[in-house]
């Protein structure tokens, strides 16, 4: 079962990718921690890292950086554009106090939407 997410983003985000890569140039797509964020009713949200997911060609790419005292586990989440291409996500990592991470993963051809999600450790 996949995360809820914004679906206006991921249109935006879809199409966005889908204009620019037709001309050839990279993408890079910034924004608050995914709507999908998995958390506790209640909980607050200052335990999710503060990550950028750029897109080159077939290639996505997450980096993520904790400002906050409690760590968070995050996932890259790829979606291929083509049928038969396989979807990829990424095993957990954790992002500790002011850590940094970043992590990659890839489609054969193109990519039609790329997402981060976050859980408490």
């Amino acid at each position: 079962m996949r995360p809820q997410r914004r679906r206006t983003t991921a249109l935006t985000t879809a199409l966005t990718t889908a204009a620019l890569l037709t001309t050839g140039l990279a993408v890079s797509l910034t924004g608050a921690p995914s709507a999908g964020a998995v958390a506790k009713r209640g909980d607050s949200d200052r335990f999710h890292a503060s990550c950028r997911t750029t897109i080159e060609g077939s290639r996505a790419t997450a980096s993520c950086h904790n400002p906050y005292p409690e760590a968070d586990r995050i996932r890259l989440h790829v979606e291929c554009a083509r049928w038969w291409d396989i979807d990829a996500d990424s095993a957990p990592v954790e992002v500790g106090p002011a850590g940094y991470a970043e992590l990659t993963d890839r489609c054969w051809k193109e990519i039609r939407e790329v997402w981060i999600t976050h859980e408490r450790p």
